[in-house]
């Protein structure tokens, strides 16, 4: 049996940040990854025919200094800076995104413009108390005629199921800060970058850096640095059972390697950022009926992503485009040369990615590659982003367990597992997007991995993960710390774990 301080499962953005740290600190760490050719999870670049395309587009910017400077010292010399541009395609029309509120009231016509704009007012005077699900939350943030015509197609597609059915906690986090007043604001007086990141709607970001040939860039490169460290990291390696030792206060994982062999591994540490429903009902002892049945009713939502090469007719230079038409399967549609002109080698071909989401198995996952492509040609003829005999090859590329689904049981089900977990199986730390179940952006799950790392270095636990922000402001909600008032860099991570003082004896 191998042996190692820590291992770590997943090789996303997660896991190859707690690699860094820790054997940057000269901990023995071995990560496994199950994917036989890439790391960086769903933050991947994914190459064909010399072109490059991102798994989903991520941009890198944070309001977290921390995270920033981590992704400078990792690819000090390989970052753009690029603009950021968006539009959202409906009833035939682009709509700048985040929505310009001239613009967009100008194209709906003077009408519907007034409909929305008294139903907005309606929102503000009588809004949905106590907002459950993601209709309700979003139609008192724009009023649900803008919410029936700039959200709901989009994320049921998006998601497949109703926006009745979707946790508000979902637009809470994707859509902090941004409503039609302070997008009417940011019209009037648009934001400008102070260098203060903290202070930025995310959504209203208007630039980001971004690695020259693609996400993957940044953590193949963490990947080379954690093995010249002395960190090990195995690809094609899937885990299939963790075993705690209460007697020994060790891990053992199993895990099949690269060609097909069982294996275990001896561990002081478990790190996953794998997906939550999978590492629980693969633990040992077992958990309770009630957690397995927690885990169990976690669900993940899949997608597609169909890479079309065409002629350049230089139909959009946006970094995405979402399609909120009903009448196409599409979602969205990325143009990777607006993300780094490198992930295009010919001047003369466009790359265009169009994301299909589905449910692992349902009729659109298990299509034929050449049936996708087909109908990528035609959606994207169709909305008017590509003309015919315009496409000229193209290859698709599945992405199973993309996005944790925040139904309205998902955080209880959290809840009952978080619960065993940290009563029963001592330095198993979760970590990341689906180790997590928290749809967070690349930024937040490094900070998860960071603060993790932090805890083992000090062998205690200085920090409680789950309080690391959604929207990546890393500090407990409530009363800002006294340190914010300095404008330090304490403000950007949660506050420590303080022990409850002991009740003074009576009398």
């Amino acid at each position: 049996m191998m042996k190692t301080t820590v291992t770590i499962i997943g090789a996303g953005p997660a896991g190859l940040t707690a690699a860094y740290l820790l054997s940057k600190n000269e901990v023995d760490v071995i990560v496994l990854e199950a994917d036989p050719v890439y790391v960086g999870g769903i933050s991947r670049t994914t190459t064909y025919k010399g072109f490059h395309f991102d798994i989903g587009g991520h941009r890198f910017f944070s309001k977290s200094k921390a995270v920033e400077d981590l992704w400078t010292e990792i690819l000090p010399n390989d970052m753009l800076q690029r603009p950021r541009s968006s539009r959202i395609f409906y009833g035939g029309k682009f709509f700048t995104y985040p929505l310009k509120p001239f613009e967009a009231l100008l194209k709906l016509g003077i009408f519907q413009s007034l409909l929305c704009v008294l139903s907005w007012l309606k929102a503000r005077l009588f809004p949905a108390r106590n907002p459950r699900n993601f209709e309700e939350w979003v139609s008192n943030q724009f009023g649900r005629r803008l919410f029936n015509t700039f959200f709901k197609s989009y994320t049921e597609k998006v998601w497949g199921m109703s926006c009745k059915e979707i946790s508000a906690d979902w637009a809470a986090q994707r859509i902090k800060g941004l409503s039609l007043g302070s997008a009417i604001k940011n019209a009037l007086l648009p934001q400008r970058y102070n260098g203060d990141r903290t202070k930025v709607i995310k959504t209203l970001i208007n630039s980001f850096r971004y690695p020259r040939k693609g996400p993957g860039m940044m953590w193949e490169a963490c990947a080379e640095k954690v093995t010249a460290m002395g960190g090990k990291i195995e690809i094609g390696c899937k885990v299939t059972a963790c075993a705690y030792d209460d007697v020994a206060s060790t891990w053992s994982v199993q895990f099949q390697d690269r060609h097909g062999n069982l294996q275990m591994l001896e561990a002081e540490h478990v790190i996953s950022s794998a997906p939550m429903r999978a590492l629980v009902c693969g633990l040992s002892p077992q958990v309770s009926e009630q957690t397995r049945r927690a885990a169990e009713s976690l669900k993940y939502r899949d997608f597609i992503t169909v890479m079309l090469i065409l002629k350049e007719r230089n139909m959009f230079d946006d970094n995405w485009i979402y399609i909120h038409d009903p009448s196409v399967k599409v979602g969205r549609v990325q143009n990777f040369r607006s993300w780094s002109p490198e992930m295009v080698p010919d001047p003369d071909k466009a790359c265009y990615g169009l994301e299909y989401f589905c449910f692992e198995h349902d009729g659109l996952w298990d299509s034929k590659d050449e049936d996708l492509i087909e109908l990528g040609k035609r959606e994207l003829i169709k909305i008017g982003l590509a003309k015919e005999g315009d496409v000229l090859d193209g290859c698709v590329v599945r992405q199973k367990k993309a996005y944790p689904v925040y139904d309205d049981d998902y955080a209880r089900h959290v809840a009952t597992i978080r619960e065993e977990l940290e009563d029963r199986y001592p330095n198993l730390h979760l970590v990341g997007r689906n180790g997590m179940h928290k749809y967070n952006n690349q930024d937040h799950a490094m900070m998860t991995a960071m603060l993790c790392a932090e805890n083992i270095l000090a062998d205690t636990k200085l920090y409680d993960l789950w309080q690391v922000n959604q929207d990546a402001e890393y500090h407990e909600t409530g009363a800002a710390p006294e340190e914010e008032i300095g404008g330090t860099a304490l403000r950007l991570v949660p506050t420590r774990v303080v022990a409850t003082p002991e009740l003074a004896p009576e009398g």
